[in-house]
């Protein structure tokens, strides 16, 4: 048994398909299907049970998957500490985002990243919350862009900025003509909002709450731009993060009076981690970049 061995086994987890798998280890089909059963057989237990069109992995399967992410987890560590000990701002770095973020701060941040940190190669992972979070815990992800806060007491968490809320509504809605717009003017209001699983849905829940305005209930959106195309298309109005703002859509952006509605923005990533210092780094030009971009 090898690293490599572990390194099928766990993207079979997270594929459950053996051709999705061997592309992801580039490698054959058969070749990976040919080592997990010698895995199999060197373990003297059944790892997987095999299907016509997707694989599941037995109880004991799902736990030495578990111990086998951890210690790939360490081997990489291993490596990052031997090479960061030459040069701490080289090598990989797997970065997830939050899909209600990415579309808009990655744009902004990552040319001057990638100027600033040219032995760096970024990866980008965009999924809700609880993937990232998960993945992060895992050593799949080196660090995440996630709303605070986050309960995880094995994260260290850097707060980056705040965004406020704006409320988009069709150009031809009543309030479309206001400069701002106070929390009780959506009082009674019905806002289309994001499905489960965003962590911006249970913000601008807890919003409607406070606002006393409700939810549309017979639609979710899957992301900001179904929200964007909806009210665009004068079906609804909805709050909107200040970066996602866009220009000649056919929207209305109204800002907030005081009590202006935010969210918190932070880096997070394992306090074990042995990448601190390019964290650090990171934090710093991040900052930067974004207080010159929206103040």
């Amino acid at each position: 048994m090898n690293t490599r061995d572990l390194e099928y086994l766990v993207a079979l987890s997270d594929y459950r398909h053996f051709g999705k798998a061997a592309q992801a280890c580039f490698v054959s089909q058969p070749a990976l299907s040919m080592q997990i059963q010698r895995l199999e057989a060197v373990l003297g237990v059944k790892l997987l049970e095999r299907g016509n069109k997707s694989v599941l992995l037995t109880d004991i399967g799902l736990a030495i998957t578990e111990r086998a992410q951890h210690i790939l987890t360490q081997v990489n560590e291993i490596h990052d500490l031997a090479r960061l000990a030459k040069d701490p701002y080289s090598g990989e770095l797997r970065i997830g985002v939050i899909p209600t973020l990415a579309p808009y701060l990655l744009p902004l941040i990552i040319p001057p990243l990638s100027q600033q940190f040219a032995k760096i190669h970024f990866y980008l992972v965009e999924e809700q919350t609880a993937y990232l979070i998960q993945k992060l815990k895992t050593g799949v992800l080196d660090v995440a862009f996630l709303a605070l806060p986050v309960e995880e007491p094995q994260f260290i968490t850097e707060f980056l900025f705040e965004e406020e809320f704006l409320l988009a509504v069709p150009k031809k809605h009543p309030l479309a003509q206001q400069k701002t717009i106070q929390q009780k003017d959506l009082k009674l209001q019905n806002l289309l909002l994001l499905e489960e699983g965003h962590c911006m849905r249970g913000q601008t829940l807890a919003l409607c709450q406070q606002m006393q305005a409700f939810e549309v209930q017979n639609f979710r959106a899957t992301s900001l731009e179904t929200l964007r195309q909806m009210v665009a298309s004068g079906n609804g109005i909805t709050l909107m993060p200040q970066l996602a703002q866009q220009s000649n859509d056919g929207i209305s952006y109204i800002p907030f009076s005081p009590p202006k509605p935010v969210r918190s923005i932070g880096l997070c990533w394992r306090a074990s981690s042995v990448k601190d210092v390019l964290f650090a780094a990171l934090v710093l030009q991040i900052k930067n970049i974004i207080r010159q971009k929206i103040g």
